[in-house]
């Protein structure tokens, strides 16, 4: 059972890092395609998303402890 709820609880992490991931990433997005930085579909608009990608995921691995760690 303990296997279980580590499993459902890193899932439930992830998860949430993909929603702040995405929310971010949007967010940012719809303010550089507004004041026409990029257009869209164009290369800056991936690069946006890559590089809140990235910085999602050192976010999440170094906060993991705190919130993944062991009961």
């Amino acid at each position: 059972m303990s296997s279980m709820k580590s499993t459902i609880r890193g899932v439930g992490y992830v998860s949430v890092w993909v929603v702040l991931w995405g929310t971010a990433a949007s967010l940012a997005d719809a303010v550089l395609l507004q004041r026409e930085v990029y257009g869209t579909g164009s290369a800056g608009q991936g690069i946006t998303f890559v590089a809140y990608g990235i910085a999602a995921v050192v976010l999440a691995v170094r906060l993991s402890p705190r919130f993944l760690g062991q009961d």
